[in-house]
């Protein structure tokens, strides 16, 4: 069985045993189960069924493995001709979580 769930402002595809990366859930802790009630679409070999705007009574569950920082990316701005450099860097945090069932 695979579901489609939405979090963090994304949309992601899921099945029983994933591990995901998501925006990171401040109110969770770490091997504490993580429950995702806004579920949009659940796929069962030959029957799919869509929500509208969400499957009712349908629901993800997980549990949190860690959160942590993704790898840095660098930004740079430059003007030529003015002398203007600007560099800073941006690190997001993210948390990851193994789905452990989908119940419909």
């Amino acid at each position: 069985m695979k579901a489609v769930i939405k979090t963090g402002g994304k949309q992601y595809q899921v099945a029983k045993g994933d591990t995901i990366k998501i925006e990171k859930l401040p109110e969770a802790e770490e091997g504490k189960k993580v429950v995702f009630d806004t579920v949009l679409l659940l796929m069962d070999k030959d029957k799919v069924t869509v929500g509208n705007p969400t499957v009712a009574k349908a629901k993800v569950e997980g549990t949190l493995v860690r959160n942590f920082k993704d790898k840095k990316i660098d930004i740079l701005k430059y003007k030529n001709k003015t002398r203007y450099r600007k560099h800073y860097g941006h690190r997001q945090q993210l948390a990851e979580v193994k789905i452990t069932s989908i119940v419909a």
